[in-house]
């Protein structure tokens, strides 16, 4: 048990806002499952990898939070789920199943009916998300006659009935408005209603407050917790703010250069962080003592292509030691429990070998 206090009022914050109580989740009700998932880039004649056998699993109607620093692969992993990864960038290895179906085995025009229809994608910068010539209206229409959920002339009366369940104000006349029009905040509503046209049963959101000013963000949180409760959507959560994490989780995944280094249900990580990065994590939460000093993680993520040989987060470790620099340590149970995991070799022998693609031959 952490007795930092600014640990310790996230984990009160989470049990203020009562999170679904951990489960067990068996194969038939996992709605996403990734499976050993590396994507990388063919760079200068080699391959480097930016995601790393990474394995996490969404039930219907829960909220999976994958955390971790700029660069540790979070977004790229996102990508992978939805085949969107651009050369040089490619999957090398690992499977997606979305609903029983394995994704990278669909054809592209299958791939299309998923995209939208099935999973929706809500992106961290909604000015480069919407096209700038298009009203809001025009581009929600587009969608919806795209995945044939309605004919032209209803289509112009849903994207209106869908501005409105974002809760943006005279929806009628919004909807003829173009994204420069909007505010950053009315512009993620926007987004969000987009993504949420054809009614999906996963919604994938990429760091979807980063741009806005903390009130925006706090409204943007609630509206995808009551839009989730409304419309029993599953959600991956891409973030990096574990405020964020506090507010919305029922699940985390943290991730550090590439690979899951924790994952356990939200309330346990606050409580009983077990590696030595996400202890990290959450000791550098500001919110300490008055005129205490911040604390940090020394150093910074490893750069693509050049990880050290044992486990990634070594160099910056404070609890290093003999095995951390040969090899990295694969997952390991904690705490007791089948839904904790970690990947440090302060704890008991891993359950599985870690799988690192050699660079160049993946």
């Amino acid at each position: 048990m952490s007795d930092d206090p600014r640990i310790a009022a996230r984990g009160s914050q989470i049990a203020a806002r009562g999170p679904n109580e951990p489960r067990a989740t068996s194969h038939e009700e996992r709605l996403l499952s990734v499976d050993h998932l590396t994507t990388g880039f063919d760079i200068g004649g080699r391959f480097v990898p930016a995601v790393i056998d990474v394995s996490f699993h969404v039930a219907a109607g829960e909220t999976l939070c994958l955390v971790g620093e700029s660069g540790s692969g979070k977004s790229v992993t996102a990508l992978s789920i939805m085949r969107l990864v651009q050369p040089p960038g490619r999957i090398a290895q690992g499977r997606v199943a979305f609903n029983g179906r394995d994704l990278r085995s669909l054809g592209e025009r299958e791939m299309q009916h998923v995209r939208g229809a099935e999973i929706g994608l809500i992106f961290q910068e909604p000015m480069t998300a919407l096209n700038p010539v298009f009203t809001i209206g025009n581009q929600i229409e587009e969608t919806l006659r795209v995945h044939g959920r309605a004919t032209r002339r209803s289509a112009k009366q849903k994207a209106v009935e869908l501005l409105d369940l974002v809760s943006i104000p005279e929806p009628q006349k919004r909807v003829r408005d173009y994204p420069h029009q909007l505010s950053g905040g009315l512009r993620q509503r926007a987004l969000i209603a987009m993504s949420l046209a054809c009614e999906p049963a996963l919604v994938i959101a990429d760091e979807p407050t980063t741009a806005l000013d903390v009130t925006i963000q706090a409204q943007i949180l609630e509206l995808l917790r009551d839009l989730q409760r409304r419309m029993g959507l599953a959600l991956l959560l891409i973030t990096h703010d574990l405020g964020v994490v506090a507010e919305m989780a029922d699940r985390v995944a943290v991730m550090y250069a590439g690979r899951i280094v924790e994952q356990t249900d939200a309330r346990t990580l606050f409580a009983d962080p077990r590696h030595p990065y996400t202890r990290g994590l959450l000791a550098s939460i500001p919110g300490g003592e008055p005129g205490s000093r911040l604390r940090a993680i020394q150093g910074t993520v490893p750069p693509l292509g050049s990880l050290p040989p044992g486990c990634s987060f070594e160099p910056r470790c404070p609890d290093r030691f003999e095995p951390c620099p040969a090899a990295h340590p694969g997952d390991t149970l904690v705490g007791g429990s089948e839904r904790h995991t970690t990947k440090c070799y302060l704890y008991s022998r891993a359950v599985e070998p870690d799988v690192r693609p050699e660079e160049g031959r993946a």
